[in-house]
């Protein structure tokens, strides 16, 4: 099958949730934190550059359901946290606009 380069793109972060969940196809908080500091480095310093935090209280904001562990809706948040502030970059914002003081 040859996909669309929005199809590979979705099925990236198919992939990228899959090397960081368990058994239960959740992730924990620390492979959250590991999955971000590894993938998103860029992002995290850009808002440690501007003194925030994003990493600070992302596990407890987004673990919707308070089971402790991140699905992939959740995880697909985390994303959307990080794609809307690169599409405000895109139109002239600061980069790291959102994130813990």
């Amino acid at each position: 099958i040859c996909h669309t380069p929005a199809e590979n793109g979705v099925l990236s972060l198919v992939e990228l949730f899959h090397r960081y969940t368990g058994y239960d196809d959740k992730i924990n908080r620390e492979n959250l934190l590991k999955l971000l500091k590894e993938n998103f480095p860029n992002f995290l310093n850009d808002c440690e550059r501007r003194g925030k935090d994003y990493l600070c209280n992302v596990f407890e904001k987004k673990d919707k359901n308070k089971d402790k562990k991140i699905d992939f809706s959740e995880f697909l948040s985390v994303v959307g946290d990080i794609a809307t502030d690169y599409h405000k970059q895109s139109h002239g914002a600061p980069p790291c606009s959102g994130g813990c003081q």
